[in-house]
């Protein structure tokens, strides 16, 4: 029987979602120096260039008009953009594979992450096989959310409660670095026991690098994410900001390359330093593929509907909610309200006074009129909105869900 061919829709869900959990991976690789981890980001890279292969195929049959033509152009636009993302994580992965040097200051910077990516393997002896994600509720117990499962050569973008783990399942979690061992554990391996970060009593020429670069990979992270919600609600403003983080990273990866060099001019053996440059030089390419997305939120003609379509029916989906008076987000700190936890959203955005608060830190403190920009499981949005006093029904402005197009 001839394989069927798959939509447009699905290959750019497919793309999208495995290029974004390999940046995670890449990072996280970095942080445990493992080089497992970063062989896993090379596995999803090859499954993110059969897709692109595929989808550039499947837009050149559609493509039967010149207007068809230039209603698919955005979405080869798109893919261009998720290339972009994909190669700069295994540039970030071969940092490992190569050993091309990462400081132990650099791993102790990860390491306070709120939240960092964890691979585990459920081997022989372990209590999670049998038992579907829902029933055994890892994320109460540990803290830690599966975003991904591969079994064998399958992957599984964000499943989801009835899904039943199996004995040789490899899980990709996120959450705070210390529940990675409770995992671990349970899944019948050993614990990292990473120990704390050794504290130092000056900064030195090392240590402004290494926050540098600990600042790059934060800002393409959310750079990402603010391109496809741009993309999604069709935000000028949006669009706008990743341009002005692009700005940012450019100045962040200069003054990187000027500590990089006074600290390499203090030690004996500076090619331990390569790494960093490496990791600068491909975080900020990633805000550069960002920022090339938001072309499609800025022109005139709405981008191809599939695109909406491939983007809120990925692992993720894009939110906001306005936090009104009254409301249990109004007056409350971000570490308060625990809202992964609570709804499974993580907050990329915050629109203050006309002004965008990027990757807010959990001391922030939410108030009346602040716009809230999350992405997370669609399921968890009206839990959100609830939270906020945000009475606006599903699909109303801000609400990324997606349409059946029988042409796609």
């Amino acid at each position: 029987m001839r394989e069927r061919r798959r939509t447009v829709k699905e290959l750019l869900v497919d793309a999208k979602d495995a290029a974004e959990l390999m940046v995670d991976l890449a990072y996280a690789a970095v942080f445990f120096g493992d080089d497992d981890l970063a062989g896993e980001v090379l596995r999803l890279e090859d499954q993110v260039d059969a897709a692109l292969v595929d989808l550039r195929a499947v837009c050149m049959l559609a493509a039967r008009t010149p207007e068809d033509a230039d209603a698919l152009a955005g979405v080869l636009s798109l893919a261009v953009s998720i290339e972009g993302i994909a190669d700069s994580a295994e540039d970030i992965a071969r940092v490992v594979l190569k050993d091309l040097g990462v400081p132990r200051e650099l791993r102790d910077d990860l390491r306070h992450a709120s939240e960092t990516v964890a691979r585990v393997k459920l081997r022989e002896e372990n209590e999670l096989s049998g038992q579907t994600l829902r029933d055994f509720a890892l994320p109460a117990r540990t803290g830690m959310w599966v975003i991904a499962i591969r079994r064998d050569v399958e992957w599984l973008f964000g499943p989801d409660g009835d899904q039943v783990l199996q004995t040789g399942d490899v899980l990709f979690l996120q959450g705070p670095s210390e529940g990675i061992d409770l995992v671990r554990t349970l899944a019948g391996g050993t614990a990292h026991e990473l120990r704390p970060p050794t504290a130092e009593a000056t900064l030195t020429n090392l240590d402004r690098a290494v926050d540098l670069v600990v600042e790059l990979k934060n800002i393409s992270e959310v750079a990402v994410g603010l391109a496809y919600s741009a993309i999604l609600l069709r935000d000028r403003g949006l669009a706008a900001e990743v341009s002005r983080i692009e700005d940012r990273s450019d100045d962040a990866n200069h003054a990187l390359e000027g500590w990089v060099l006074r600290a390499a001019a203090e030690m004996d053996d500076p090619e331990q330093l390569r790494g960093l440059l490496h990791l600068a030089s491909a975080s900020e390419r990633i805000v550069d593929a960002a920022q090339s997305m938001t072309r499609l939120a800025e022109i005139d003609d709405a981008p191809h509907p599939i695109i909406a379509q491939a983007l809120a029916e990925s692992d993720e989906i894009v939110c906001e909610a306005v936090v009104h008076e009254g409301s249990r987000l109004e007056g409350r700190t971000l570490s308060e309200l625990a809202l992964h936890t609570e709804t499974g959203m993580e907050v990329l955005a915050i629109e203050r006074a006309q002004r965008w608060i990027y990757r807010p830190r959990p001391t922030r403190r939410l108030e009346a009129g602040d716009r809230l920009l999350c992405q997370g499981p669609e399921e968890s949005a009206p839990r959100l909105r609830e939270m906020a006093g945000d009475a606006r029904p599903e699909g109303d402005e801000g609400w990324v869900q997606a349409e059946e197009d029988p042409d796609d």
